[in-house]
């Protein structure tokens, strides 16, 4: 069955907390999203936000191969014509194909909130679709709390999508607004939504996510009949966020057998959800479905060894088809396959029962007993199994380091270092200063490196995460420090543990340092 896609990140999405979208954000999100394959791109409303009508200017000269964007407002003000109506005018003024309105289909709503009447209210409904159509426009309607409506007035509810598909509606869409419904109301609700329908309608499910349910509900709708879905692409959006696209698709295209977007473009999935995230400046959460960095990462022993003898044992599909990869977590219930398969991909080649893999595997068990995780360090982790196997030899010394840091009257100073450095039997000594004492210390050592390693001058600091393991512990509790440095091309991240958090993020700063002068091939002075 072919299902329609409408993608909201630009819309929906954008009214999550914490996420805005410049204009070129959006044409650059049009771009990715047309290329991937979604059938419509609903990219903000023109007649309530002014960089909405900017896009829409600046998008009408784009050629899409694959999407119709859309344009997002609402029925006509109560006793008032659509013809006079300024928010239809901006809808018709953007010169799109199609436009996605939405009305109201739950007769609370109706009556107090928009105080008007239920009579009124299917004018509206009508009157605007009606408007639009012989304006030469395609009209989604959006039914709005399409389903609490249904639960408390089937009848109203059914009148309402029944106004908007006579009135010449090209998809009508059920909303779970609200985010509360069940898969069994849904089902129920697009069962009668598309016997009330003409088959040249189609029914269209919009779900939000407040009870966990965006994506079951959304699958419960198509089951029951609906053919076009919308959600945004890695679930961002109002309150609890909406139907995450990335998901639905591996659901329904891969495992339900439903036709979403082009063959090709399913192993673009991870990719795209990552492309998104950035766009909206955020993290992609680890434990996404199918495109998560851990949606196929195994830590148990079991499960790694499992997984290597047969795929299907722990993995639901293959992490190829969605463009994603099996990991290995390294961590004290790793079991020796994982390990040597981590091992592998440095190059290096142990065996299951050697003393080599022994002695690493002991390694990584008494490092995370002192509060070091390697999950997300994977540049320490590599250096650790390095050195243990003597294969790495450092790259300087630190002989000696001061911080001193300075509040006067509530307000912080800046922090003040001093290191000493050793680099084959050569010393330098280098002071800096910096926003806090580690900004301070990173700033002074690789000054101080750099007279021996120009290189570094390319390296920075991304991020700095701190967590406080055994808070329970007071002032003695371990403190974790993961440190991400980039040289403007790649990124690596390192870990430090330590009672001492100066101590904690030397141990971090100075693995960040040595993996860059490793992976950059440079000549070792301490040889």
């Amino acid at each position: 069955m072919r299902i329609e896609i409408l993608d909201s990140t630009l819309r929906d999405g954008a009214q999550s907390q914490n996420i805005s979208f410049s204009v070129k954000d959006k044409l650059n999100m049009t771009r990715a999203l047309d290329d991937f394959g979604v059938s419509f791109i609903e990219a903000g409303n023109p007649a309530s936000n002014p960089k909405d009508a900017e896009f829409f200017d600046a998008a009408l000269g784009m050629e899409l191969q694959n999407s119709k964007l859309v344009p997002f407002g609402s029925t006509c003000r109560k006793n008032t014509n659509a013809c006079d109506d300024s928010g239809i005018a901006a809808l018709l003024y953007c010169g799109t194909e199609y436009v996605s309105i939405f009305g109201k289909s739950w007769d609370m709503h109706v009556e107090k909130i928009l105080e008007t009447s239920l009579e009124e209210n299917i004018r509206m409904i009508a009157d605007t679709v009606g408007y639009l159509v012989s304006n030469g426009k395609k009209v989604l309607f959006d039914a709005e709390h399409f389903f609490d409506g249904y639960k408390n007035n089937p009848d109203y509810a059914i009148a309402t999508i029944k106004a908007a598909a006579d009135a010449g509606a090209h998809t009508v869409i059920l909303c779970d607004t609200n985010g509360g419904a069940f898969p069994e109301l849904v089902s129920q609700g697009t069962a009668a939504a598309r016997k009330s329908l003409p088959d040249e309608v189609t029914v269209g499910i919009h779900c939000h996510n407040d009870c966990g349910l965006a994506v079951a509900n959304s699958m419960a709708a198509v089951e029951a009949g609906a053919g076009h879905i919308q959600g945004t692409f890695v679930g961002i959006g109002e309150r609890c966020g909406n139907a995450n696209l990335s998901t639905l698709i591996g659901n329904l295209q891969l495992k339900a057998g439903h036709s979403l977007v082009p063959e090709d473009s399913i192993k673009k999935l991870t990719e795209m959800a990552y492309f998104t995230a950035e766009t909206c400046n955020i993290k992609l959460p680890a434990f996404l479905p199918y495109v998560g960095s851990g949606a196929f990462s195994h830590k148990g022993g079991m499960h790694a060894d499992g997984v290597i003898k047969v795929r299907e044992s722990f993995e639901h599909v293959n992490p190829e088809l969605v463009g994603n990869r099996r990991s290995f977590v390294l961590s004290e219930l790793a079991g020796r396959h994982s390990l040597i398969e981590k091992i592998s991909r440095f190059g290096i080649s142990v065996e299951k029962n050697s003393d080599d893999t022994k002695r690493v595997m002991d390694k990584l068990k008494e490092y995370e007993r002192q509060g070091y995780v390697f999950e997300a360090a994977h540049a320490s982790f590599e250096l650790m199994v390095l050195r243990e196997l003597q294969r790495f030899t450092p790259f300087f010394k630190i002989c000696d380091y001061k911080i001193i840091e300075s509040q006067t009257e509530g307000v912080n100073a800046l922090a003040n270092a001093m290191v000493k450095v050793k680099v084959g039997e050569r010393f330098e000594i280098t002071a800096d200063e910096g926003m806090g004492p580690v900004n301070a210390i990173d700033k002074a050592l690789r000054k101080a490196l750099e007279v021996f390693y120009p290189v570094l001058s390319r390296m920075h600091l991304v991020d700095y995460k701190v967590r406080v393991i055994d808070a329970g512990a007071s002032t003695a509790a371990i403190t974790r420090v993961l440190i991400e440095s980039s040289d403007g091309k790649k990124t690596w991240t390192t870990v430090g543990a330590s009672e001492d958090i100066i101590s904690a993020s030397m141990t971090a700063l100075v693995d960040s340092i040595e993996y860059m002068l490793y992976k950059n091939n440079v000549y070792n002075y301490m040889k």
